[in-house]
Parts: structure tokens; C-alpha cells; sequence
């Protein structure tokens, strides 16, 4: 009992003194998703960043993006650095800085946000390192090009980009027949780690149309322009656009039939494309407005100059695009109005008119205005370039079904 007694009172011997051992600041980093209505400022707070500093990084970020336009799904990346913080001789702390963020407005570039040595924060853009790789699609055209495309694992986008550049020479309402064939050679554009994160230019795309084929090829001028050209250096791009607008349903053609409204037999004088309210209208070539505002059964109407010899013109819109009017100049593509249903109209559509030394014509089976022709040295070395394509092309034969694996 006396042993037991003075082990309870014996005081512990304390350790030799030694200075607490000191480790480098780290850095580290953490990914936040954004959610569906969150803001950044809200994100930078609840990850535990003083709002104050929240406030001035965002501030300096908003030199090369704008924080309203974050969305849903995108990634955002924060830095802290976590030092020491000595409490007493025996015991430490840590302390977590805000030091930066990082954020990818698209897929080419990312903004970096840095705390400097003077306690601001400065932004900076910078370009990803990317790799863009070839990749080669062909099919046979049962239904239509959007369905064999998709069959064959060519991206959507990508569909769309070849239908737009090969509408100046087909039809696709009334052109693609069943057993036709397609080919496509486009852009995949990879990140450092090898992710697929755009699909890029369409750099060669062909139709095969009952034993007709359409070739085009994307050339850059020696101007630094970029358009596309068949075998010959004709350039695909006409003057005037057949159809000057996406996705919508040819659902009246040009000449006599019983008006909808009337009730009797008159001549149409263009074609209807049947399409929702709103859907974008495009300049179908450059030109001068030359009339925009209210035409008895037209509704709200407008009509383009594009040259001494042709013009066209659009009905029934449900409004224009900003800085429309008359005057005004516009480029081929250009949005110009919005479908609607004014006028005598039974539902939203675009009516089109191309008229010719002032006379309507079918605008489907018009031959249109060509574009630039290749000429001389140009055209040289765009044949050329030609036969360096038709050999990478050749060379991608068989990928085929990797490409679709990697969609």
C-alpha cells in the first residue's frame, strides 16, 4: 500500500523540451459540380471561402467570363493552402487559405484565378492543350441521312453540320432515295488525358444520290477564309440558300392549289415550311432589307436585294431580328425573323419566295447563283490539298466501327 501510495503521488518527469516540429505549407485542391440554380458566389461560401475573398476572385475572374453564365453540370475548381498555426509550446494548428480557382468556359480554355503576394486576386486565360484526330463514318441510307448518321455513330452535331453544308446541292425532302450513301470525315478534338470533348469541323462529306455523287471539301483560302469546294474548286456555298431554315417540314410547294382560307384555286407563289413559333429565319444570302413591316395576307413581311437580278422574300414572321429594317445590310446565314403565324396564315410557318428580275420562282428547283470558282495557282494547290485528303481518307477506311465504339 505505501509503494501504491507514492506511485499515485509521484508527479510525471515532463518531456525534454523540443520545438514542435514544423511541415511545409500544402496545397490542395477540391472539384465542386455545379447544381442546378446555384451561383458562384453561393459555391465559393459554402466550400468555406471567406465572402470577402469570394467577392474580389470573382471579380477578377469576371475580366474573362462572365459568373452569371455558369451552368448546371459544370466543374469548378478551388485551391487552399493549409499552413501551421502554433497554439502553445506543445500543440499546433492548421489554417486553410483560399488561393485560386479554376474554370473551363468551353472546351479550348480555361480561366485560372490566383491570390498574389499583395492579397489581390489576378485571372488569367489560358488554352488547353488539345489533339485533334481524324475520324471517317459511312452508311447506306435506308430511312434518311439523320438515322443512317446516327446508325453509323456520327455525333448529332455532326449530322446537322453535314446536312447544312450539302443543302446547297440536295434536296433532302424530296433528293435522298433508299439504298443511297453518305461518307464523312470530321474532327474529334481530345483533352491532355485523351477525352473526347468536342466534335469538330466536317472536313470532307460525300453523297451518294441514285448513282450521283456529291463530294465537298473544307479548304482554307489564301485570305484566311474558310469554305468548302467540290473536286473541281467549285465552291459547294450558292449565292442563295434553298431552305433558310433549320429542321422544319416542307409542308407546302410552289404552284396551284386551293388556298387554305379563300377556299379556291390559286397560284403559290413560293413554298411553306411548317416550323414552331420562334424558330430562327436566316438570311438566305447577302443583301439590303428593302421592305420590312405588315403586308395584307403576308403579316409581317420582309424582303431582301441580294443583286440586280435576284431577291427574296418572307411572310407571315412573328417578329424580326433586332436591327432588322429597312436599309439594314444582312450576311447569307443571318438571322433575319422568327416563324409565325400573321396574316392569312392556318398555323406557324415561314413562307419563301425567290424572285428572279422580279418574277417568283420555285426557290426548290431554281438554279441558284454560284459561288467563288478556284482559279490559277489557287486552284492548284487546292488540288493538291485534295489528294492529301482523298489519302488520309483512304487510310481511315475500316476505322469505322472504333469511331461509333468512342461516340
Amino acid at each position: 500500500p505505501a509503494a501504491a501510495a507514492s506511485l499515485q503521488t509521484r508527479r510525471p518527469v515532463p518531456p525534454r523540451s523540443t520545438p514542435p516540429a514544423v511541415s511545409l505549407p500544402a496545397v490542395y485542391h477540391q472539384r465542386i459540380e455545379v447544381g442546378r440554380g446555384d451561383t458562384l458566389a453561393e459555391l465559393l461560401v459554402n466550400a468555406g471561402v471567406d465572402r470577402t475573398e469570394a467577392h474580389n476572385a470573382i471579380e477578377a475572374l469576371s475580366e474573362f467570363y462572365n459568373p452569371r453564365r455558369i451552368r448546371n453540370g459544370q466543374d469548378l475548381t478551388l485551391t487552399f493552402k493549409t499552413a501551421p498555426i502554433a497554439v502553445d509550446a506543445r500543440t499546433q494548428s492548421e489554417s486553410d487559405t483560399f488561393i485560386g480557382m479554376a474554370l473551363e468556359p468551353d472546351y479550348k480554355t480555361e480561366v485560372r484565378v490566383a491570390k498574389t503576394e499583395d492579397g489581390n486576386f489576378h485571372a488569367e486565360q489560358h488554352a488547353k492543350k488539345l489533339q485533334r484526330t481524324p475520324v471517317h463514318a459511312k452508311g447506306k441510307i435506308e430511312n434518311s441521312l439523320y438515322v443512317a448518321g446516327r446508325d453509323a455513330g456520327v455525333p448529332a452535331v455532326v449530322i446537322a453540320r453535314m446536312i447544312r453544308l450539302l443543302s446547297w446541292d440536295v434536296d433532302f425532302q424530296r433528293d435522298i432515295r433508299t439504298g443511297d450513301d453518305f461518307e464523312v470525315m470530321y474532327e474529334r478534338v481530345l483533352d491532355a488525358s485523351g477525352k473526347a470533348v468536342y466534335n469538330g469541323a466536317v472536313n470532307y462529306a460525300s453523297l451518294t444520290l441514285s448513282g450521283k455523287q456529291i463530294n465537298i471539301y473544307r479548304y482554307e483560302l489564301e485570305d484566311g477564309t474558310t469554305d468548302y469546294f467540290d473536286e473541281n474548286g467549285k465552291a459547294s456555298r450558292k449565292a442563295l440558300m434553298r431552305t433558310p431554315i433549320d429542321g422544319a417540314r416542307l409542308s407546302s410547294t410552289f404552284g396551284k392549289r386551293e388556298h387554305p382560307i379563300l377556299g379556291y384555286t390559286r397560284m403559290h407563289k413560293g413554298v411553306d415550311f411548317a416550323a414552331p413559333t420562334g424558330t430562327p429565319i436566316y438570311a438566305a444570302g447577302n443583301g439590303t432589307v428593302i421592305f420590312a413591316g405588315r403586308k395584307g395576307g403576308y403579316g409581317n413581311y420582309l424582303m431582301l436585294r441580294h443583286n440586280n437580278t435576284y431577291d427574296t422574300a418572307y411572310a407571315h414572321l412573328n417578329g424580326y431580328a433586332r436591327g432588322i429594317r429597312s436599309g439594314s445590310r444582312v450576311e447569307q446565314g443571318q438571322i433575319i425573323g422568327y416563324v409565325g403565324t400573321t396574316g392569312r396564315s392556318t398555323g406557324p410557318h415561314l413562307h419563301y419566295e425567290v424572285l428572279v428580275s422580279g418574277n417568283q420562282v420555285n426557290p426548290l428547283r431554281v438554279k441558284m447563283p454560284t459561288g467563288r470558282t478556284l482559279q490559277g495557282k489557287e486552284l492548284a494547290k487546292f488540288q493538291e490539298f485534295r489528294t492529301q485528303q482523298d489519302r488520309l481518307l483512304a487510310s481511315l477506311i475500316g476505322t469505322e466501327v472504333a469511331a461509333a465504339d468512342r461516340n
